[in-house]
């Protein structure tokens, strides 16, 4: 089937992968980038690569291409939550105004559906009163473990604008982290080159960090955590290789130490600020219950903090 669509304004900008899982379907990322390659999907009679970013007026064309979700659920459907779970999740927004909303993460919940995870919070606020004539577009992630304040955004414009002061380093992000060991210094920056891979591709990527030792106890560290950069698991992965991973973090850990794995990650996005036109904005969510209970199980000293 061949299809022809005109990009709008308000979608200039925007990346053509993430336009065609928001506007076409919900298809997966290595699908996307083989139809890209193979020119089913072309940009003004052009071939394009994924990061192509989309103008006003851009004429995209798909050649002989299936947009039915296949037999093998390639593409993801959308979850459906329960009133509860709903209204559960509507009293965490923090904030709500015509552009965006900040909403409190709970730990446990990916930000957005997978193969793993049907319940994510994506699906759920689109199910709200607060995004009734519009969609949620996520501007930055948190992973499914680390809980705290998000911002989702409620219309592109924003997205956009929210998605260049992050990628600007214009809004200021503060963790709180509870890490194994103690730190060479009290304070200062991890600054490392971080190995990714991308379609089998190796990536290094700058990561830096301000740190700062909140409380120490014999066997751990209660930390304030400011990355500059935003790199996928950046604080995990740098905390991991100065031998101080975080607690309850399986993935990243000591591969020369025992260390009993808990069942909750010490992670928490505590707060954020940036300015818009001179405003202020500035948001935090308290640490949930099981990062509480671990302070006062391990007597960790926050009243510095």
């Amino acid at each position: 089937m061949n299809k022809s669509y005109i990009i709008k304004e308000i979608y200039s900008g925007m990346r053509i992968d993430r336009w065609i899982r928001n506007n076409i379907a919900s298809l997966p990322q290595s699908l996307i980038e083989k139809s890209l390659r193979k020119g089913k999907i072309k940009v003004n009679i052009r071939k394009v690569n994924s990061s192509y970013k989309l103008k006003k007026g851009d004429k995209v064309k798909f050649f002989n291409f299936n947009f039915d979700v296949n037999k093998n659920n390639e593409t993801k459907k959308k979850f459906s939550p329960s009133s509860e779970l709903l209204k559960v999740h509507e009293n965490r927004i923090l904030e709500n105004n015509d552009d965006f909303i900040v909403i409190y993460k709970s730990p446990g919940i990916p930000v957005q559906g997978g193969t793993k995870s049907k319940k994510n919070l994506i699906d759920i606020l689109a199910s709200s009163e607060f995004f009734k004539d519009t969609k949620p577009f996520p501007v930055h992630r948190l992973d499914k473990e680390t809980s705290g304040v998000m911002i989702i955004a409620k219309n592109h414009n924003s997205a956009r604008l929210l998605t260049t002061l992050f990628r600007l380093r214009k809004i200021h992000k503060t963790y709180l982290a509870v890490c194994h060991g103690h730190l060479n210094q009290k304070k200062g920056q991890l600054n490392d080159e971080l190995i990714t891979f991308e379609n089998n591709k190796k990536k290094i990527e700058k990561a830096i960090t301000y740190y700062k030792v909140l409380s120490e106890t014999n066997s751990t560290s209660f930390l304030e955590l400011k990355p500059v950069t935003g790199r996928k698991h950046q604080l995990r992965k740098q905390l991991a290789l100065i031998n101080n991973p975080i607690v309850g973090d399986k993935k990243y850990i000591l591969s020369n130490k025992k260390i009993k794995s808990d069942k909750d990650l010490m992670l928490h996005a505590y707060s954020l600020k940036f300015y818009i036109n001179d405003k202020k904005f500035f948001y935090k969510a308290d640490t949930p219950i099981a990062f509480n209970k671990y302070l006062d199980k391990k007597k960790i000293n926050i009243s510095n903090s």
